[in-house]
């Protein structure tokens, strides 16, 4: 499942902090392993001792919850966390938002927008300001009747059967759908995606639900649903994705920008 490894990229900064939380906070849910890294330029011994002395500042964050602590060399933040999350077998990378962005929002910087269209393991991002609350209370899957959405729908029916937490199915109808016709297509997807998380979990009927969001544009489509506190989202990679690597399309990359809650996104043939 995924959260069994979770990997948190850590810099002094709210984002940083944040990225730590939200991945000891999915810890605490699945029972997983933790660990939390940064990640310092190659050749320069002095930046790998930085480095080691920013995450002296971790085990405070995680008030006494045991993680692993590393240091990690990389042309980038993000290139350093996608081969250090394959040495260690970490199944999720987390990280946060950079500061001066919205509060509740989800900013991509650098790191986060290579990560989004390369990493090989799911990723994680917590909105700007983001504070987990102590219980999962749903996870929601993105969806658009495709292979790659198939397999969220499936990865998170069986994590909300362990989690014990409901699950729901969400499509946008943005705009001009063709019409009550181009809807009602929309919701026969979404009742078959219903169908095929039963099918691929124990999860009680009463705990499957599916909404049609409707508006002019995807933030506005977004805003016709609820978004509680204790929601994740979880989002498929683009049919572009290579193999087995994460690749955020442009309305996912919409969507991400516009949620108010931490985004899961997952690999192309993530099983």
């Amino acid at each position: 499942m995924i959260g069994d490894h979770v990997l948190a990229g850590y810099v002094n900064d709210g984002g940083g902090r944040e990225a730590v939380d939200l991945a000891s906070a999915i810890v605490a849910l699945t029972g997983g392993r933790l660990s939390v890294a940064t990640v310092h330029p190659p050749d320069l011994p002095a930046a790998a001792g930085e480095a080691r002395t920013l995450l002296d500042q971790v085990p405070d964050l995680l008030d006494g919850q045991p993680a692993d602590l590393l240091v990690q060399e990389g042309r980038s933040v993000a290139r350093g966390l996608t081969v250090l999350a394959s040495r260690i077998g970490a199944d999720l990378i987390v990280v946060g938002s950079p500061e001066g962005g919205a509060r509740g929002r989800i900013g991509v910087g650098a790191a986060a927008d290579h990560l989004l269209h390369s990493a090989t393991e799911a990723v994680m991002l917590a909105p700007a300001g983001y504070t987990p609350p102590d219980d999962l209370g749903r996870i929601t899957v993105m969806y658009v009747r495709r292979p790659q959405c198939d397999e969220a729908v499936i990865r998170a029916a069986q994590a909300a059967e362990r989690l014990d937490v409901p699950l729901r199915l969400v499509t946008l109808a943005v705009g001009d759908v063709g019409g009550d016709d181009g809807a009602e297509r929309l919701r026969d997807d979404l009742a078959l995606a219903i169908r095929l998380a039963l099918d691929s979990a124990d999860l009680p009927s009463e705990d499957v639900s599916a909404e049609l969001a409707e508006g002019d544009d995807v933030a506005d489509a977004l805003d016709d649903v609820d978004w509680p506190e204790d929601e994740i989202l979880v989002c498929a990679s683009s049919e572009d994705a290579a193999a087995h690597r994460v690749f955020l399309g442009e309305v996912a990359l919409k969507v991400l920008r516009a949620a108010t809650c931490p985004v899961t996104v997952l690999p192309r043939g993530y099983f």
